[in-house]
């Protein structure tokens, strides 16, 4: 099983200078790629988000940057909001990645869970799903051939032309990231696509589901099984005790959600909820070494997952921590979840 982390670049929206902020997190955040290559993570994602909180609206460029600066891991939108933007220019922007990177590029394409970037690029929200899978369609179409001839209803056709460059890797790795509608899990299965579960509330069990759905949907869909890779992609965060993971972390994941709650509608969240989802059965894997190492195969067992990513860096996390949270994955966790796969037991 992979094990990666993934990010979505937070910043102070309170900040008086937005372009020293934004450039604070950048440089932190590209300082944290490089020690997760070193300590031999397998994957970086970065999301794609239009709002004064995020500083990575262009997450291919972020991952440019990290691409000449590491080696091995491999380096992945999470997400890109396809719906929003043009495949022909997704796809060059990550077939460049791939050949800075040396063919490490992915692309982790969904519809997004903010809407922001709909008025911003001039879309209307009641073509959500049309968008989604004209452009799906495209992108994917632009992925096999050279040469491409489309059309559709949501951007101009495009007659047999030909885009690029093209990849290193012949064809990018595409990613489906979901949010637990069942519809977008089986297009992903109909499709032969990769799916990634965003699991960031309630009791991870309840999705398991979904994983079943996926592979019972691309098998009547005749899709070919090697193709369907999963990954689940958690909040958590790793110290050296379990008392300084879940206090170091509180306020800064909970400063986010509730904010996050107040423009949806969700009511707060409390230590004592906080706590429990720490928990065996909770949705948070944080704590110790030890503790995120056996959660993480407790829960491979349960969804049978390719990919475990972790978003460590959420809200204002102090940078050092993150980095120590890294460190700690790469030479504490990854071992022992390696170990208890290879042998098939729980981490010691």
């Amino acid at each position: 099983m992979e094990l990666g982390l993934h990010t979505f670049a937070d910043v102070d929206p309170a900040a008086a200078d937005r372009g020293r902020e934004g450039e604070r997190r950048v440089r932190e955040l590209l300082e944290e790629i490089e020690l997760a290559d070193r300590v031999g993570l397998d994957v970086f994602g970065i999301g794609e988000h239009h709002r004064p909180d995020y500083a990575a609206s262009a997450p291919a460029v972020i991952l440019a940057a990290a691409a000449a600066r590491t080696k091995s891991i491999r380096l992945s939108s999470s997400v890109t909001v396809l719906s929003s933007d043009d495949p022909v220019r997704v796809f060059q922007q990550y077939a460049t990645l791939d050949l800075i990177s040396g063919g490490r590029a992915e692309i982790m394409a969904g519809r997004g869970s903010f809407i922001e970037s709909f008025p911003l690029f001039g879309y209307d929200l009641e073509d959500y799903d049309k968008l989604f899978e004209e452009k799906l369609d495209l992108l994917l179409a632009i992925n096999e051939s050279e040469k491409v001839s489309w059309s559709g209803e949501t951007r101009a056709p495009i007659p047999g032309l030909g885009v690029y460059p093209r990849p290193v890797q012949g064809r990018l790795p595409v990613w489906i990231a979901v949010g637990g509608t069942p519809q977008s899990v089986v297009r992903a299965a109909v499709h032969g696509l990769p799916l990634a579960l965003a699991i960031i509330g309630g009791t991870p069990a309840r999705y398991a589901p979904l994983f079943d759905l996926y592979r019972e949907a691309a098998g009547r869909a005749g899709q070919d099984a090697a193709k369907l890779k999963t990954s689940i992609n958690v909040h958590g965060f790793i110290a050296d005790t379990f008392e300084a993971a879940a206090d170091r972390f509180f306020g800064p994941q909970t400063a986010v959600m509730n904010r996050i709650g107040a423009e949806r509608g969700w009511g707060p969240t409390s230590r004592a909820q906080f706590d429990l989802a720490t928990g065996p059965e909770g949705h948070l894997f944080l704590g110790d070494p030890e503790t995120v190492a056996a959660k993480i195969v407790a829960h491979h067992r349960l969804f049978r997952n390719d990919r475990f990513v972790l978003q460590m860096a959420i809200g204002l996390m102090p940078h050092e921590q993150i980095m120590r949270g890294i460190e700690l994955y790469g030479t504490k966790v990854a071992p022992l979840v390696r170990e208890a796969l290879a042998a098939g037991t729980s981490p010691a």
